[in-house]
């Protein structure tokens, strides 16, 4: 979702109802269709190239150090949730693999890793007495980084809810965005002492939320009601914006504070000045519950209205904590959702993908690459953020190894490809993002898809659980050493 605008030229965002109309008729520089790198365009002096994972998705362990049980061990046990019965209690086994898989990191020439602390590691019962031998894992971890001179890339939350909390109502309890701040401001100091200084507060919202809370597909496995979702959703961003606070009460200066989220990726469907404004509507409208709010510190006119008797109970002050300022805005960037102008009141469209439109091998995975060049550029445009991280994107695809051992994953090699090229555009048209974080480094624990989509740049063999690097992982090697694509 990338604007081609010249870069100092975008213009102002103007919070308000009035404002939003009034951008749907606007035009942008003409210069926005000029901007047409090379074939090897260069990334940025000091670009940050680097790979991510996630606790559970890799970790296994489950019942080592004194760990408590995660929403997801519930889920990933219970019956038909997950296909082919798999569970994350062994994964990838990196609890215990780190070690390897940070030299394949410094092979691959990445200078930053992007992890997620298991919540039930730290805190078993999700608050109360803290556990030291599950941060004593981090810290290992974290040491061996540093001594590859990779960057540590925190992220506090991401999914693995501690059973406990959501035996009391997960995040339909308000209660538990405050618990959330009590293990993030614990950690934060913890791993800040270590040398951590980028912290992110949760990983995709939306998702946790919609998938978790609404649709039933992820753990808790939940079909609420539209107003008691809403309720749950604010009370996410609110333990975002309570955590944001309690970092930087205990961490160290010079920390660095944001969160990767997921956002709608509006993307115009043609670059005609009336789409490229739709799509900026659409960004804004489209994740009102998320982006907005936490950037804005405000719903949408449009949001609530459309709620109506199901909207959030909320109060100015959480809406404040909400918004507290961020340093880092991390998006996590995977397909389109193209939209175009409409002269109906909502003013833009969004489009339905017909079933032949390509996608990688999970259906939900549209390709769509131009959605790395848009996104950046109309969330700079709306919200102005310090720095943007892509935080994740990549591809499932079914790798196996040929007859020479080989795994020439050329699906992902062609989406990486032009995705990064993308993504290259929006920093040319002046979109401020410092860094990019392939999903995933592992073929791993892939939610209720269980071990059968595999995401990784290094195969994962789940019989006896040896990596192999694969052909995308040669390619990116490739980029981060040139700093071009």
């Amino acid at each position: 979702m990338k604007k081609l605008w010249s870069r100092r030229e975008l213009s102002k965002l103007v919070v308000g109802a009035a404002a939003v109309s009034m951008a749907s008729t606007r035009s942008w520089p003409e210069s926005r269709a000029t901007v047409s790198p090379s074939d090897k365009a260069p990334f940025p002096p000091g670009f940050v190239w680097g790979t991510a994972t996630s606790a559970y998705q890799v970790e296994g362990a489950v019942n080592e150090d004194g760990r408590g049980v995660s929403i997801w061990d519930t889920f990933a046990h219970t019956a038909g949730k997950i296909r082919g019965g798999a569970t994350g209690d062994i994964a990838d086994d990196f609890y215990h693999r780190y070690v390897g898989d940070i030299k394949l990191m410094a092979e691959l020439g990445v200078k930053a890793f992007r992890f997620s602390i298991a919540w039930p590691r730290v805190f078993p019962q999700g608050s109360g007495a803290a556990n030291p031998k599950g941060l004593d894992f981090y810290k290992r971890m974290i040491l061996e980084l540093q001594r590859h001179g990779i960057v540590p890339y925190v992220t506090l939350y991401h999914w693995d809810l501690p059973q406990a909390l959501q035996d009391r109502g997960g995040w339909e309890n308000r209660d538990t965005a405050y618990r959330l701040a009590e293990y993030a401001g614990y950690v934060s100091r913890e791993l800040g002492a270590a040398g951590v200084r980028h912290f992110f507060t949760t990983n995709e919202i939306r998702s946790f939320i919609t998938s978790g809370y609404e649709r039933g597909r992820d753990a808790p496995g939940l079909n609420l009601s539209p107003k008691r979702l809403a309720q749950a959703k604010h009370y996410a961003v609110l333990g975002h914006g309570l955590s944001v606070q309690a970092i930087r009460a205990h961490s160290p200066a010079g920390t660095l504070v944001g969160l990767a989220e997921n956002p709608t990726a509006s993307t115009p469907v043609t670059e005609s000045d009336r789409d490229i404004n739709a799509a900026r509507i659409a960004m804004r409208e489209e994740n009102a519950a998320y982006l907005t709010v936490i950037l804005e510190g405000r719903y949408t006119p449009r949001y609530l209205q459309d709620l109506g008797a199901n909207a959030p109970q909320f109060t100015d002050a959480e809406l404040k904590i909400i918004h507290s300022p961020v340093d880092l805005v991390g998006l996590n960037i995977y397909g389109p959702q193209y939209v175009r102008a409409s002269d109906a009141v909502a003013e833009y469209e969004v489009l339905q993908q017909p079933a032949t439109f390509p996608h990688m091998q999970s259906e939900w995975l549209s390709i769509g690459p131009e959605c790395l060049r848009w996104t950046p550029l109309l969330v700079n445009d709306l919200w102005k953020p310090k720095a943007i991280f892509i935080t994740e994107n990549g591809c499932s695809s079914d790798d196996a190894p040929n007859q020479s051992g080989e795994i020439i994953d050329l699906a992902r090699g062609m989406y990486l490809r032009n995705c990064i090229a993308q993504l290259q555009r929006a920093i040319a048209a002046g979109a401020p993002v410092k860094g990019y974080f392939v999903w995933s480094l592992l073929d791993n624990f892939e939610w209720p898809s269980g071990f059968s989509e595999r995401f990784g740049i290094v195969y994962v063999d789940f019989a006896n659980l040896q990596r192999k690097p694969k052909l995308s992982f040669s390619l990116y090697q490739s980029i981060i050493a040139k700093n071009a694509i």
